[in-house]
């Protein structure tokens, strides 16, 4: 169950980035880390329409994050590119070639060879106040870091470095929602009394916020894929810093998860560099003729749709 649901916040994850690209990818250069972004998203249909699927990939997240932990959770929203790649291939009729099939092999074969071999377990639903305080503080300064590389250098680089950012928020985020969820599970009316429901609100704005400027920066290929392999990283580093998530590391179990890991990672870059992802790249020739397809299905307005 714990899979199947983070599975269904991948696939979500997925149409939220179609759908939010479509709906920033005419702001204005200026609006970059600046609130005028989100109020110009905000006026789109379709982004709205992403901002919905944002949020259902969020409950089905916070689910499966209740049931099960940090370290074997976030790395299953790895397969979000593979989805992606899936997405776009049904919607605009483009037939699926042999990067996109090796990748999603290696992503999809490495995110299960890495949870066969690390067998997370153990771990603690309550760590110490002084453990979220070094956690908080680590990823805060992780967050300011890539932030501050983002505001200069190629369009790339910053797009990468604020993915790089968001994707450290969203793992904090995820922290603080696996808190949460077992006090929500536990007494709804007591959730706004603990600190980590005004944490997870603070951290998952600035999530949503860095994630919008890592997509307007520049090429999907370089924000969707920070995003997707910086996450699953980060959270594992929290889950086992921060929760006490046990990985199996004696022996040759060790070096079998980072081979796993790094043939997961290795897929996600193939991935990232579909014609089908990196496609999506505003203003290309390339993204224009993708959406000048007309998709397999209807019954989605324009408004609500990647479309011309």
């Amino acid at each position: 169950m714990v899979f199947v649901l983070a599975l269904g916040a991948a696939f979500a994850n997925a149409l939220t980035s179609v759908f939010q690209r479509k709906g920033i990818e005419t702001a204005p250069a200026a609006t970059t880390l600046r609130f005028s972004l989100i109020t110009y998203a905000v006026r789109r249909g379709i982004w709205l329409a992403g901002f919905a699927l944002m949020i259902v990939s969020f409950l089905l997240q916070a689910v499966a994050l209740h049931l099960g932990r940090l370290s074997e959770v976030q790395p299953v929203l790895t397969t979000e590119l593979v989805f992606l790649v899936a997405v776009l291939a049904a919607w605009f009729g483009f037939s699926i070639g042999r990067r996109e099939w090796i990748g999603a092999l290696a992503v999809t074969g490495g995110l299960a060879g890495f949870l066969y071999f690390a067998d997370p377990a153990g771990g603690t639903l309550s760590p110490p106040l002084w453990e979220w305080i070094i956690a908080g503080g680590a990823c805060s300064a992780a967050i300011a870091a890539a932030v501050l590389l983002a505001l200069r250098g190629p369009r790339w680089w910053r797009a990468a470095m604020f993915g790089t950012a968001a994707s450290i928020s969203f793992a904090f985020t995820a922290a603080c929602t696996k808190v949460v969820s077992g006090f929500a599970a536990a007494d709804w009316a007591t959730v706004y009394r603990h600190w980590q429901t005004y944490a997870l609100a603070c951290f998952g704005a600035l999530a949503v916020f860095l994630a919008q400027n890592a997509i307007h920066a520049g090429p999907i290929v370089a924000s969707q894929s920070t995003i997707v392999l910086v996450d699953p990283v980060a959270s594992i580093l929290v889950g086992v810093g921060l929760f006490g998530d046990n990985l199996r590391t004696t022996g040759a179990w060790g070096p079998l998860e980072a081979l796993s890991l790094l043939i997961m990672v290795a897929g996600a870059v193939v991935l990232a560099h579909s014609p089908l992802v990196a496609g999506l790249k505003a203003g290309s020739d390339q993204y224009s003729e993708v959406l000048s397809r007309q998709p397999r299905t209807s019954g989605v307005s324009d408004a609500t749709c990647p479309g011309p």
